[in-house]
């Protein structure tokens, strides 16, 4: 198993900078790890799923007496 960079040793990118000056802060990343990739992917599919709830509306359909109306702000027909 390869040994651990440490923030003084030359960056593994070859770019010549300490490492803590180079890469460092992209390979401590959060989106690095799999549990950072996997809270990702919960954050967005609970988004996705209450922006579709919010567009669809209630997804109830409202059985109103012939000429009155639903009224989201009374919940009631008028």
């Amino acid at each position: 198993m390869a040994a651990k960079t440490k923030r003084n040793d030359p960056c593994h990118c070859g770019s010549g900078k300490k490492y803590k000056n180079c890469c460092q802060g992209k390979d401590d990343s959060p989106l690095k790890s799999k549990g950072g990739i996997i809270v990702l992917v919960i954050v967005i599919v609970i988004g996705l799923l209450i922006a579709g709830y919010t567009l669809s509306g209630s997804g109830v359909q409202h059985d109103c007496p012939a000429g009155t109306t639903w009224s989201e702000a009374h919940q009631h027909c008028h």
